[in-house]
This record gives structure tokens, C-alpha cells and sequence, in this order.
């Protein structure tokens, strides 16, 4: 076993799930998306090389000038410099517009590919992860993974750009000082593989507690209601407060770690610069070298130590990318739903069930077991059984967004039968349980339903869905919804629902428990403008008996004991 892998080994640096070269293939993908801001980044950072090298030089010149080593007029002299100064402030003023401008629109791009992606990966039934952690990754991480590939490695373009015309430039002046100065970096070049595996390591270790910080807050938030029922303020402020304290020891260690290593690299750099200064003024001493001479060393001097710096501060960049990538990979393990153009099936068309079963991933306990059963088209059936009999399994059965286990799940009309899938999806309308009416306008939320559908449309499936009451509201349509259908009753977001949903206006209709909020009188009204036409295959999830009374067949499922 190597020197490295002992030291690895001591540290407790573990193996990753991706490797490095699988970890810079997906940075290379991403890369590509945003090759305009790099490539610009990275012509501005080289335009800066240039000016600072050329300040040396007109540095040095102006020095020697001012000091009789050399001919020449110090106004003209000086007017060099400034102009150069100037070009340096023209690229700097640059460098941020394109930061800024282009910047956020790369950040924005890549928080819709993945947002994208999750959106179109089959859904298991059991989120894997918390909503809070996912949103965390989707904002930090990518503005990691943005802010690396568009200014990072740009920069570092400009860095060694810097780094050796300034050696190359010394090494014409002194070949003996700029070797010297850059004979310790293959010391640390053999040591960073080290350092970058248990940088990794905790750094991942904080990332993970700050999604866990993001979590509790979202959660205590989105159930504060709950929260002050209970009288569980203190409870929750605790639980914040032990998932913060998490966090602040990660962070210690990783700060730890990092100012033990800074301070061995910034003594090799401190030692390096006196030496060459102590170099220049033995030259001065023989006079070997003009003052002009030396102020040029300690410059160039400073424009080697200056890039190596960097250089060495690339390695918490190429830690922090690399563990911010590994995240977003990991929202991207979920394999891709069936992909392609919609099946739209003619009307009228029902679903049957054949012998159907199925388990959740993580339990080798049946769901629902070898079920039969047909809705037939132009059905109205209700779903009956009591808390985790399958009822909602079964619906997410029928809209793919799960598959049988075993048995088939299929579409058909009088002309043709398909097996279910997502691409079927576009036959379905849906109302699930609760409250799900999203931030915005009424009629933000009600062109979900269709994006197309004009006022009178609007006011139609309103009135279908017995929910005339938004003409009387002050704004009407354009009424404020805060999270979660905040400002309106239960009874009359569910109503706003089921008008998002008749707005879409597909063959099949599936109700998870979308009454439950009603009273009676509107409940029998409402069942009765949805059934009037008879058009359409219905399916209720209930446990009301005024929606059994409507319904053509019931199906009743029994919990698997």
C-alpha cells in the first residue's frame, strides 16, 4: 500500500459513488449549455493577463526612466501606464456585467433541465427524499455547478495564463529565481488528492446538514397552523436548533481542516517571497540589477505566488462542484417516464384491471392483490374501503404513475385496447384529496386545466362545479390565492379544483374524496351537473353515501390483512 493510500486511509476518506472521471463527464454535459458565458469569461480574463504583464513591463521602464537607468520622457512614461490602467478598468467593469447578465439566465436554464427531469422521472410512490433537501440542492448546487463552470474554470484559463507568462517572463530576467519559486508546487500537486478526498468528505457532510436545516423549516412553515394547535413552537424552534447545531460542527471541522492547510501553504508562500527578495537585493548589492529590475521581480514574483494561490483555491472550488454535481446526479438516478407524443384514445373508452397486483419498492407487502375489474365506458363507479385498502394506489395505478407488479392495466374503447402508460395520461382528469390549489390567481390556477380556456370557459366549469361564488368575489378571476388556496374556504378550493378539472375535459374522470369538503345541497348539485351528459367514465373515491347513490357500480376493496 502506498504512502497516499495510508494517509487516505488514516483520515477515513471514503469511496464515492461516482467517480471522478463520471463526476467531470456530467460537469462536461452541463458545460455545454453555457459555453457563451466561459468563453467570454475566459477572452476577458486573458485581455487582464495581458494588461497586467504589459504594467510590469511599462512599470519597470518608467522606474528606470525616472531613475536615469534608461532614456526615455517619465510624462510619456506614465501615460503608458495609465492607459493600460484604463484598459484594466474597461475589462473589469466587463467581466461583471457579464457575471451578472449572463450569470443568472445560466443559473435559471439549469434549474429548469432539472426541474424538468425530476418532473418527467417515474414516481415510486414513496418520495426518497424531502422536498426541502431537493429544493436546497436545486438552488446551492446549481449555483455551485453555474458559478464553477462559468467563472471558475474561465478564470482559471487566466490564472495560468498569468502564472506562466509571468515564470517565463522572470525566467528571462532569472532563470535561478523562477524555478526556485515554483519548486514546491509538485509537493503539493502530490498532496492534493488528499487534501480533495477529505474536503470532500466534509464538505458533503455540511451540504447534507444544510439540507437538513432547510427541511425543518420548510416543514415547521408549511404546518405552523398545526404547530400552534399542538403548542409545539418550543418543540419545533429544538428540533431546529439540534439540525442547526449539526451544521455548525460540520462547518467547524471543514474550517478546521481548510486553516490547517492554508497555513502550511501560506508559509511555503511567505518563505518564497522573502527569498526572492532577499535574492533581488544581493543582485541589487552587486549591481547586477536596477532598482526598476527589482520592483520587477517582486512583481512578477507576486504575479506567480498570485495564480498559485488561486491555483491552490481551485481545490475547495473543484470539491465544492464535485459534491454539489454528485447531489444532482443523485435527483437523477430516477429513471425517465416513457417518453413520446400523447395517446389520445377516442371516446368514450373505460380501463380494466386483470388480475392486478401490486407492492411498493421497499415492501414485499401486496397493495392490492389480484384484483378484476372493468369501468366500463360511460360508467360511474364507486371506490369503497376502509384507510390503506388501496384505494389511492389503485387510482395511481390507472393514471401509470405506478405499474403492476403483476397483471395488466389497460385503456379501450369499442376499437382498441392499450396497455396503460404515461403517455395515456393525456385521457385522464384528475381532482386528488386536500387542498391543492397553488399560489397565484384563480385563473393562474384555473388554466392549468387548460391553458387555452377563455373567461367564458373559466365561468362555465365555475358554474359546473358549483362555484359561481368567484363572480361575486372583488377581483374574480383575478382573486389572490396565497399557498395552498390560503384566503378561501376548504369547500370552496375544492369546488376551484374540480373546475380545473372539468376545464380539461378529458373521457375519464378521477375523484379521490374531491367532495369531502362539501356540504349536502352542493355535493347532490355539483354530482349532478358532473353526471348530467353521461359522456364521461367517472370514478369516485369516497366514503360518502350521497355519491354511492350516483354511481353505476361500486367497487369495494378490502385491506390485505
Amino acid at each position: 500500500m502506498g504512502i497516499i493510500s495510508k494517509i487516505r486511509e488514516k483520515l477515513k476518506v471514503p469511496k464515492y459513488k461516482y467517480t471522478a472521471r463520471i463526476i467531470m463527464k456530467w460537469l462536461w454535459g452541463a458545460w455545454k449549455g453555457n459555453q457563451l458565458q466561459s468563453i467570454l469569461n475566459a477572452s476577458i480574463g486573458l485581455g487582464m493577463v495581458v494588461v497586467s504583464l504589459i504594467q510590469v513591463w511599462a512599470m519597470q521602464r518608467a522606474i528606470d526612466v525616472a531613475a536615469g537607468a534608461r532614456e526615455g520622457n517619465i510624462f510619456v512614461a506614465t501615460g503608458v501606464i495609465a492607459f493600460f490602467i484604463l484598459c484594466e478598468f474597461a475589462l473589469s467593469i466587463s467581466s461583471v456585467w457579464v457575471k451578472n447578465i449572463l450569470g443568472i439566465k445560466a443559473q435559471n436554464k439549469m434549474q429548469q433541465r432539472m426541474l424538468d427531469r425530476i418532473l418527467r422521472s417515474e414516481w415510486h410512490g414513496k418520495e426518497k427524499r424531502h422536498s426541502g433537501d431537493i429544493i436546497n440542492r436545486l438552488e446551492s448546487d446549481v449555483n455551485t455547478v453555474v458559478n464553477f463552470l462559468t467563472e471558475t474554470i474561465p478564470n482559471t484559463v487566466s490564472v495560468l495564463a498569468l502564472f506562466f507568462g509571468a515564470f517565463f517572463y522572470l525566467f528571462s530576467m532569472d532563470k535561478f529565481l523562477a524555478v526556485a519559486i515554483v519548486i514546491m508546487l509538485p509537493l503539493f500537486l502530490g498532496f492534493s488528492r488528499i487534501y480533495i478526498g477529505q474536503m470532500r468528505r466534509l464538505t458533503r457532510q455540511v451540504r447534507d446538514s444544510d439540507s437538513k436545516v432547510q427541511s425543518v423549516l420548510q416543514e415547521t412553515i408549511q404546518h405552523r397552523m398545526l404547530i400552534k394547535t399542538l403548542e409545539s413552537d418550543s418543540a419545533m424552534v429544538d428540533k431546529l436548533e439540534d439540525t442547526q447545531s449539526e451544521l455548525r460542527q460540520n462547518v467547524i471541522k471543514r474550517t478546521r481542516f481548510r486553516v490547517y492547510t492554508n497555513l502550511v501553504i501560506n508559509f511555503g508562500f511567505a518563505f518564497g517571497y522573502l527569498f526572492a527578495f532577499l535574492w533581488a537585493a544581493l543582485r541589487m548589492l552587486d549591481h547586477t540589477l536596477t532598482f526598476g529590475g527589482m520592483t520587477a521581480f517582486l512583481q512578477l514574483v507576486n504575479r506567480i505566488q498570485g495564480p498559485a494561490r488561486n491555483l491552490t483555491s481551485l481545490i475547495p472550488a473543484f470539491v465544492g462542484v464535485f459534491t454539489a454535481a454528485e447531489r444532482l446526479m443523485e435527483l437523477e438516478e430516477n429513471p425517465l417516464e416513457e417518453q413520446g407524443e400523447p395517446i389520445e384514445i377516442d371516446a368514450p373508452c373505460g380501463v380494466k384491471l386483470t388480475d392486478v397486483s401490486y407492492s411498493y419498492d421497499d415492501s414485499e407487502d401486496l397493495v392490492i392483490n389480484h384484483l378484476d375489474y372493468d369501468f366500463y365506458p360511460g360508467s360511474c363507479t364507486a371506490i369503497l374501503g376502509e384507510t390503506g385498502a388501496g384505494k389511492t394506489t389503485l387510482i395511481r395505478l390507472i393514471l401509470a404513475l405506478v405499474h403492476p407488479t403483476e397483471g395488466k392495466a389497460e385503456i379501450y374503447n369499442s376499437q382498441e385496447k392499450r396497455t396503460l402508460s404515461p403517455r395515456m395520461r393525456c385521457n385522464f382528469v384528475y381532482v386528488p384529496q386536500g387542498n391543492t390549489l397553488l399560489s397565484g390567481t384563480i385563473r393562474d390556477n384555473l388554466r392549468l386545466g387548460n391553458l387555452s380556456a377563455s373567461d367564458e370557459d373559466m365561468y362555465e366549469a365555475l358554474h359546473q362545479a358549483c362555484a359561481d361564488f368567484v363572480k361575486e368575489l372583488p377581483d374574480g378571476l383575478e382573486t389572490q390565492c396565497t399557498e395552498a388556496g390560503g384566503g378561501l374556504s376548504e369547500g370552496q378550493a375544492q369546488r376551484i379544483t374540480i373546475a380545473r378539472a372539468l376545464l380539461r375535459n378529458r373521457s375519464i374522470m378521477l375523484f379521490d374524496e374531491a367532495t369531502s369538503a362539501l356540504d349536502p345541497e352542493t355535493e347532490k348539485q355539483l354530482l349532478q351537473n358532473i353526471l348530467a351528459n353521461h359522456d364521461k367514465t367517472v370514478i369516485f373515491i369516497t366514503h360518502r353515501p350521497a355519491v354511492v347513490d350516483y354511481c353505476d357500480q361500486t367497487l369495494k376493496i378490502e385491506k390485505i390483512r
